[in-house]
C-alpha cells in the first residue's frame, strides 16, 4: 500500500465512510439508481474537464452506476453551478468546479458561494504554471516583469474572468511587482479558447497547468514559465519554481464534488465514498501525480467544509487587492 492510498483509506475510515456503510444505508439502499449527471462549469479539455473525468470513471465501478460528465461552461462559470444549485437535491445532479465557486461571489457576478452546496469532497490540487508561446522573448517567469516595463500598456495577459486564473495573476503582479494600469487582462470563457488564443499569439501569457498545457510543453509549442508550487514538479524537472525565481507565491486550483443544498448526508457520504475509493486507485494516483502535475488530497464530511472556511477566507483577504471589473 502506498503513502497515498493508506491517508486515504484512514480518512475513509475516521469519518465513516467505509463502502460497506455508505451503501448500506437503509433509508437510501437504493441510490443509485439513476445515471448521476456531473455539471463541470467548463468547456471540454482544460484541467477542471480532464481530471473529474478521470477520477468520475473510476468511482461509477464503486457506486454501480454511470456518472456522465456534462460540460456546462459560459457566464465565468456561474451557468454550471447554478444549475446544480437550483436542481433537486436527490443525488442526481452533481457540481465538479473548485475555487471559482468563492470568486465568483466575490467579483460580484452571483450572491451565493460554497455554502449555496453541500461539499461532497476535495478530491486533487492541480499546481499551476505561467505559461507563453514558443518565440516569445519572455524566457522565465522573472523575466515578466521587466518586459511589461519595456512595453507598458502593451502585453496581454489572458484569464476567465473571477476564476482562479483572474486571481493567479492578480496575486503574481503583486508579488512581482507589476503595476496593473500597465498590463492588458484579456477575458476567455474557458481554457480551450485560451489555448487557442496563445497558440494564435493573441496573448503575451496565460496560466495553464500539465492537464492543460501539458502536452503543449512536451511539443514545443508553449513555454512553462515557472511553477507555482514549494518545489519542482518531477514531469517538468527543469523548471525552476517562482519562489526559486524570487516571486514569494505558490497557487493551486482545489477540486471538488458539490451536491445541491438539502442533499440528504446519507447520499453526500455514499458518492464521497465512491471517489475515496477512485482514489484509492494506484493507476489513478498516478496519472493525477504524474501526467497532470496535481496531488491527490481527499477530505470529506467536517474536514472538507473547514477547508473551504479557511479557503473562503483566504480568498476574501486577497480580493481586496483585487479590480475584478479590470
Amino acid at each position: 500500500m502506498t503513502r497515498s492510498t493508506f491517508a486515504l483509506s484512514t480518512t475513509l475510515a475516521a469519518i465513516g465512510l467505509s463502502a460497506s456503510m455508505a451503501f448500506t444505508s437503509n433509508a437510501f439502499a437504493d441510490y443509485p439508481e439513476q445515471d448521476i449527471r456531473l455539471v463541470i462549469p467548463y468547456g471540454p479539455g482544460g484541467a477542471t474537464d480532464i481530471i473529474f473525468r478521470l477520477i468520475s470513471q473510476e468511482a461509477e465501478q464503486h457506486l454501480g452506476t454511470s456518472i456522465v460528465p456534462m460540460n456546462m461552461a459560459g457566464a465565468g462559470a456561474t451557468l454550471g453551478s447554478r444549475n446544480v444549485k437550483d436542481a433537486t437535491p436527490n443525488g442526481y445532479t452533481l457540481l465538479g468546479s473548485h475555487d471559482t465557486i468563492a470568486l465568483s461571489k466575490l467579483a460580484g457576478m452571483v450572491d451565493y458561494s460554497y455554502d449555496a452546496f453541500e461539499p461532497i469532497a476535495l478530491l486533487t490540487q492541480t499546481i499551476n504554471i505561467p505559461t507563453t508561446y514558443a518565440g516569445h522573448p519572455v524566457e522565465s517567469a522573472a523575466d515578466i516583469a521587466e518586459y511589461v516595463r519595456e512595453n507598458p500598456g502593451q502585453v496581454r495577459f489572458s484569464m476567465i474572468p473571477s476564476s482562479t486564473d483572474h486571481f493567479f495573476w492578480a496575486q503574481f503582479f503583486q508579488e512581482a511587482g507589476i503595476d496593473m494600469a500597465d498590463i492588458r487582462l484579456v477575458g476567455y470563457p474557458d481554457t480551450g479558447e485560451q489555448v487557442s488564443a496563445l497558440m494564435a499569439q493573441e496573448i503575451d501569457f496565460a496560466m495553464f497547468n500539465l492537464p492543460s498545457g501539458g502536452a503543449f510543453y512536451q511539443d514545443g509549442t508553449f513555454v512553462p514559465l515557472g511553477i507555482a508550487h514549494p518545489e519542482r514538479l518531477d514531469s517538468l524537472p527543469d523548471v525552476a519554481t517562482l519562489r526559486e525565481q524570487g516571486i514569494d507565491m505558490d497557487h493551486s486550483t482545489s477540486r471538488g464534488i458539490f451536491a445541491p443544498k438539502g442533499t440528504p448526508q446519507e447520499i453526500l457520504d455514499t458518492v464521497a465514498a465512491a471517489y475515496g475509493q477512485a482514489l484509492e486507485n494506484e493507476q489513478v494516483q498516478s496519472r493525477i501525480e504524474n501526467e497532470f502535475g496535481s496531488v491527490v488530497r481527499f477530505l470529506a464530511g467536517d474536514d472538507y467544509q473547514a477547508f473551504l472556511t479557511e479557503n473562503e477566507a483566504a480568498l476574501s483577504a486577497a480580493a481586496e487587492n483585487i479590480d475584478f471589473q479590470n
